[in-house]
């Protein structure tokens, strides 16, 4: 199956077409990001027999020309929000890549890391406002299947709430990698810095026959 089946599929459940309805009168009615047309980016630049990681968001940013489908991603020439500096920085502190120039991260998912957040629409400068309207169980099916059809995929679970997301990955299967969020507040309380997610996926990927992100 591909993304476009799963996604074909799903949209034909009553929970989708309630969601539907919403979203559309959102962005009929509000300033809605990310841009219709990249609500689905993060399926789009990786497709499903490409995954080899999963990174779980929350909420797309919520603030004018960041948000691009993508979790912790933002546009070319936007500056990084300070979740995205973190992990940047975590990044170069655990296998050396220099900070980039830019915080579009599709660079990552076209090399098989699916950046998937929880709920992919927001409401302009209201983080959570499209939350408990059905994402949730589109963004879960998606894990699932992932979860159920593949094997020796590295799950990123950043904070509680993507660990509670991450509840239903088989452990058997796959390698998940908990810590804290690397949002400015768990950074600086020791959550976050240190995690070595990136070495460890590689590790584990290489160990698995699968070629290396280069984070």
């Amino acid at each position: 199956m591909t993304w476009k089946q799963f996604i074909e599929a799903e949209q034909q459940k009553e929970y989708y077409q309630q969601l539907k309805r919403f979203v559309e009168h959102e962005y009929a009615t509000q300033t809605v990001f990310p841009p219709k047309e990249f609500i689905f980016n993060a399926f789009r630049w990786c497709k499903l027999d490409d995954v080899k990681v999963v990174i779980l968001g929350q909420d797309p940013y919520h603030g004018y020309g960041q948000a691009n489908g993508l979790s912790f991603s933002v546009n070319d020439g936007i500056p990084f929000p300070p979740s995205l500096r973190n992990i940047f920085a975590e990044v170069s502190n655990d296998v050396g890549a220099p900070i980039p120039p830019s915080g579009n991260l599709e660079r990552w998912a076209k090399q098989g890391v699916l950046l998937l957040n929880d709920v992919l629409t927001v409401r302009q400068a209201s983080p959570g406002s499209h939350q408990k309207q059905g994402w949730e169980i589109f963004t879960e099916a998606a894990i699932e299947k992932i979860s159920s059809e593949k094997e020796g995929v590295v799950f990123m679970l950043w904070g509680n709430y993507a660990q509670k997301k991450g509840k239903i990955v088989d452990r058997n299967k796959h390698l998940v990698l908990n810590s804290g969020h690397p949002s400015p507040m768990s950074a600086n309380q020791g959550k976050w810095f240190g995690n070595k997610h990136f070495s460890q996926a590689n590790q584990y990927l290489s160990a698995n026959g699968k070629e290396p992100i280069f984070w």
